[in-house]
């Protein structure tokens, strides 16, 4: 018998972080990007690096686009299975932010060999691909490693009528702002990880993270939602701040109107807190504005990184409702109308208000 299998093997314990926490801080990535070319003068290519948006898009023809983008991580949880879920899920999505829908992936499988049997690698395995079977899409193919710690994650093809695609630099003065789903995905993992998390906790934890933003292609449809996210690694601030820089405007968010996981409060408060959340506050917390004495733990709450979180959605405010209405019966029920956008003053610069 293989020895790796004589005990339970932690997927987590083979990984140095998980999820989206894993994502580099955006001001290392900033760094990292400073000198790289701006993908040039390619009339096709209508979305680039230029706004950090979830995926580049390139125009086939007068009606059709293409959407490119690729996601992988370590794994957040130890179930192989769920592990693979929450890793096709979270690649999937940035499809759906851009407006578009799936048409394939290829899979992106780093693994020591040595350290995992092949059972539990092929359960990753199945796990994505269930996913995608979930959205009708095919794993066309893939590439594999041997790495020193497990990743898995895929890269997606989609495509989406002109018309359609929605920027996260599109959100106007006025608009009103929908997330989709509920925030403290990171925290969970934490506690996760340091063995704090009850069952039903992780229950949530799965449902969550598992859940197809499909919504997006459909929302894509109405000319008043100006603007889509997803809302991942760099946690809602930082997120809401990319969307608010793009459009050049201001975003307030009400941070009571933000639907959190029912223990998200109480294990921000207990000290379960990714190291992520605290580089993304120190990497962006200079453009956001927060209440006088807004707690520690409160605060962290916003800038926890949501791997496979939910759609951030600019739209006319007289519509709102409507839209947020349509969204819950489309099977998010942790959908909530979260805040405003307003014009930036002479003089000032893009940024995030809190209150």
């Amino acid at each position: 018998m293989d020895d790796r299998t004589a005990v339970p093997l932690r997927l987590t314990s083979l990984a140095h972080g998980g999820g989206c926490g894993c994502k580099l801080a955006p001001s290392v990535l900033q760094q990292l990007l400073a000198d790289q070319p701006i993908a040039g003068p390619f009339a096709q290519l209508l979305v680039g690096t230029e706004t950090g948006d979830d995926a580049a898009v390139w125009q086939l023809d007068d009606e059709t686009c293409v959407i490119a983008t690729t996601d992988f991580f370590m794994p957040m949880v130890d179930d192989a299975f769920d592990f693979g879920r929450i890793a096709a899920t979270n690649a999937i999505s940035d499809v759906y932010a851009m407006g578009g829908k799936p048409i394939m992936a290829l899979a992106i499988l780093g693994m020591p060999i040595d350290k995992m049997p092949a059972e539990l690698v092929r359960e990753i395995l199945r796990g994505g691909s269930t996913v995608c079977a979930d959205a009708g899409i095919p794993v066309a193919g893939g590439h594999s490693i041997d790495s020193p710690e497990p990743i898995y994650g895929l890269a997606v093809i989609g495509t989406c009528p002109v018309a359609n695609i929605r920027r996260n630099s599109g959100a106007k003065p006025g608009d009103a702002l929908i997330l989709t789903k509920a925030l403290g995905v990171g925290i969970y993992a934490a506690a996760f990880k340091k063995g704090a998390l009850p069952d039903e906790a992780y229950g949530e934890l799965i449902a969550s993270t598992t859940l197809l933003n499909r919504v997006g292609a459909e929302l894509s449809r109405d000319s008043d939602v100006h603007a889509i996210t997803d809302v991942t690694g760099f946690g809602l601030l930082g997120h809401a701040l990319e969307m608010a820089r793009g459009s050049n405007v201001a975003i307030l968010l009400r941070a009571d109107d933000i639907s959190y996981f029912t223990q998200a409060a109480d294990l921000s408060q207990q000290g379960f807190v990714t190291g992520a959340s605290h580089r993304n506050w120190a990497s962006y917390g200079e453009a956001v504005v927060l209440p006088p004495e807004f707690p520690i733990w409160q605060r962290q709450l916003l800038t926890d990184p949501q791997t496979s979180g939910g759609l951030l959605i600019a739209c006319r405010p007289e519509r709102a409702k409507d839209l947020l209405e349509a969204i819950i019966d489309a099977d998010y029920p942790a959908a909530r109308i979260i805040g405003t956008v307003s014009g930036v003053d002479p003089g000032t610069s893009a940024g995030v208000h809190v209150v």
